[in-house]
């Protein structure tokens, strides 16, 4: 057993409360490249003019040209070993919640229960003119999806110029201020308010376990334990190696 993954394996096994946080790293292996990244969506389409909550209420029509290619990038994703390790963990009662920065879902498709959505879910939309609510399953194909009261709906994703659901931060923040175990999956946690938790976990004495392709600005300041390696491989290691540690 790596040295590394088995002190993060025994770091969750003697925590009483363990969290993860997640961001556009652990799905890039189930076909979602990072919206950042060289050929990501803000590579193609200009945030401001596509990702902007005032962009979407003036020309839902032209916003809708980059929520169609995300929307088809998702639908032909599914949950990789990193999302389906992650709710083994909460099966085993050794991961209290998710939180995470993605909308894609898999989170759940993978078997999560508890999952803290900072950004939304792209898999409902909501019409901002009469609130009606729909499963994106009903709009499939429909470019752009139409509310029954003839207006274009938006996904229920938090676009720039909205706010972080209240619900969401308050309960993240309640437990990152009391967990003792923090896995970091997939993101450098610089955008805020989300990289406020890794150092409210670490004011609290949490080990923070941070998985990532590469050293990040938490590395040297943050984490406790660095496991550098894909996400897939990184959470099945940790995976295996916490199910061998309760065996014995």
């Amino acid at each position: 057993m790596d040295e590394s993954i088995e002190k993060a394996a025994r770091a969750v096994l003697d925590s009483n409360l363990t969290l993860a946080l997640t961001g556009a790293g652990i799905s890039v292996e189930s076909g979602i490249p990072d919206f950042r990244s060289k050929g990501g969506l803000w590579d193609r389409y200009d945030p401001d003019e596509y990702a902007s909550i005032y962009s979407f209420q003036s020309n839902p029509e032209k916003v809708w040209q980059m929520l169609r290619e995300m929307e088809e990038t998702v639908d032909k994703a599914r949950p990789n070993a990193a999302h389906i390790g992650l709710a083994e963990l909460e099966a085993m009662g050794l991961l209290k919640s998710v939180i995470t920065q993605n909308v894609d879902n898999l989170h759940q498709e993978g078997g999560s229960k508890d999952v803290i959505e900072y950004h939304g879910n792209s898999r409902s939309l909501t019409c901002l003119w009469c609130n009606r609510r729909y499963d994106y399953a009903q709009k499939k194909g429909e470019y752009p999806p139409y509310c029954e009261c003839g207006r274009i709906l938006k996904p229920d994703v938090v676009f720039f110029g909205e706010a972080i659901p209240m619900a969401a931060m308050t309960r993240s923040y309640e437990l990152a201020s009391s967990c003792q175990a923090l896995l970091i999956i997939g993101t450098s946690a610089v955008v805020s308010p989300f990289n406020v938790l890794p150092r409210q976990a670490k004011q609290v004495g949490a080990t923070i376990i941070e998985i990532n392709l590469e050293r990040t600005v938490l590395t040297d300041h943050i984490t406790d334990i660095l496991l550098l390696g894909k996400a897939t491989e990184m959470v099945s290691g940790l995976v295996a190696a916490v199910r061998e540690l309760k065996s014995l």
